[in-house]
């Protein structure tokens, strides 16, 4: 089998591109707009509508893989590359990029992705592709390396990179959007395992002494309370009273702006400890805590953070996102014990197997692996990432695309059931460890 050709597809990704330096300082919102000028390089508005760029690989056997470029919501922000516009792509997928595969073969995947990772980028004169380009092609590439092997992604990651796949779905986390207490209700209803995200990406949403995030933590520990214990809500087999979800909350460097460092001293770790105490009997994780400006200067305040908070017995776990791009990002915030958890930020890794790769830096460390992403993805991106989950054994997964919660948790849990159902009856195993527990993965 060999690849016959490669074309680009302008689409749609499932929300916006947002200016996020504008949004932290302050821009007014205008219904789902803003009000003001755009103050990170390549946007002409704070909020833009989101594109995607599909591409397909026509396979010699008359079949198509597929991939989709898409880039996250707030590009241009904590080192990301800038802002994707398809239009510009389209040509260089379909001219330089299709030319350079012509003829190779699928099954190689590995050798696929390095060759992509050699391209240089004719748009922006730069050594690499734009981090989407590069997602959306090795996206198909891997869609095409399964389908030359007649197996999963999930198969082509685990022999790729000598990996044990996960044999349940990976823990799933919901994000709300704004409707931050009505998705949450409805993620409890669900017995998602992580939530909600929350979407706290302003001042004015944290409160000017963080007491809104507090108080919104509260009640989320209430709900979870009232919610969760009841029975009937799900078609879930575990029982009403083993639901025991983490929270996850993303402040996108809010608690940097509020209190500014140094961010061990009691200040700061007192309010981490009324967030923990909000939080009651549930554990809780702070995405972005702060954004200091650069990844060095944000592993020194990650880490005075969580040092402060340790030697204070406080059980927050914090995540790392700003300046957590790339997969040397993410080897160096491990390497210093900069956080609990690091979001591998798909679509800001590039390929498909950089983020393989990142949630793998973190094994046989404390930090543990959270793939991530965007709401500003596609649900064929969304895909694609769950077999990245399965193939890791990630710690969490992020319910995507979209900010609508529902449709995203459906994607990627649902690819994560199929695909685990495959894999069991390849294996000769028709039992399902979800409703079987005496099935493990030995039979």
């Amino acid at each position: 089998m060999r690849i016959e050709s490669i074309r680009a597809v302008p689409t749609l990704s499932a929300f916006f591109f947002d200016d996020q330096r504008a949004i932290v300082q302050g821009a007014e919102r205008d219904g789902f707009g803003y009000r003001g000028d755009p103050v990170t390089p390549g946007f002409d508005a704070i909020r833009e509508p989101g594109e995607a760029l599909t591409v397909e690989i026509d396979l010699s056997d008359g079949t198509t893989a597929t991939g989709d470029c898409a880039a996250v919501q707030y590009s241009g922000a904590g080192g990301r590359d800038p802002r994707f516009v398809p239009d510009d792509y389209r040509s260089v997928i379909e001219g330089q990029i299709a030319a350079e595969f012509a003829g190779r073969d699928p099954y190689r995947f590995g050798r696929n992705s390095a060759i992509l990772r050699g391209i240089a980028d004719p748009i922006t004169g730069t050594d690499r592709l734009h981090t989407a380009v590069r997602y959306g092609v090795s996206q198909a590439l891997l869609s095409a390396a399964a389908t030359a092997r007649r197996t999963t992604m999930t198969d082509v990651l685990a022999e790729e990179f000598d990996t044990d796949p996960a044999n349940e779905p990976v823990p799933v986390f919901g994000q709300s959007g704004d409707a931050r207490r009505v998705n949450a209700r409805k993620m409890l209803k669900k017995r998602v395992p992580v939530l909600p995200h929350g979407l706290f990406n302003s001042l004015e949403k944290v409160g000017r002494e963080g007491e809104k995030l507090v108080e919104y933590v509260r009640w989320l520990a209430e709900s979870a309370d009232e919610i969760g214990t009841e029975a009937g809500d799900t078609d879930s087999t575990d029982s009403a009273d083993s639901y025991d979800p983490r929270f996850h909350v993303d402040v996108y460097g809010t608690l940097g702006e509020l209190f500014g460092p140094p961010y061990d001293r009691p200040e700061v770790v007192d309010y981490f400890r009324d967030l923990q105490q909000a939080a009651g009997d549930y554990d809780l994780s702070v995405e972005g805590p702060i954004d200091a400006g650069g990844r060095a200067e944000q592993i020194h305040a990650m880490s005075e953070l969580r040092d402060g908070l340790g030697d204070a017995g406080i059980g927050v776990d914090l995540v790392a996102d700003e300046w957590c791009n790339t997969l040397s990002d993410v080897r160096a915030f491990v390497d210093a014990g900069a956080a609990d958890f690091v979001q591998v930020k798909t679509p800001d890794l590039g390929g498909i197997g950089r983020s393989a790769e990142a949630v793998l830096a973190c094994r046989g460390t404390d930090t543990r692996a959270y793939l991530g992403g965007t709401c500003n993805e596609t649900d064929t991106s969304a895909r694609a990432c769950a077999h990245v989950a399965l193939a890791t054994d990630a710690g969490q997964l992020l319910a995507k695309p979209g900010m609508g919660f529902d449709e995203g948790f459906m994607i990627v849990t649902n690819e994560m059931r199929r695909t685990l159902a495959r894999r069991r009856h390849a294996r000769g195993d028709s039992r399902s460890t979800e409703t079987d527990p005496e099935a493990t993965a030995d039979d």
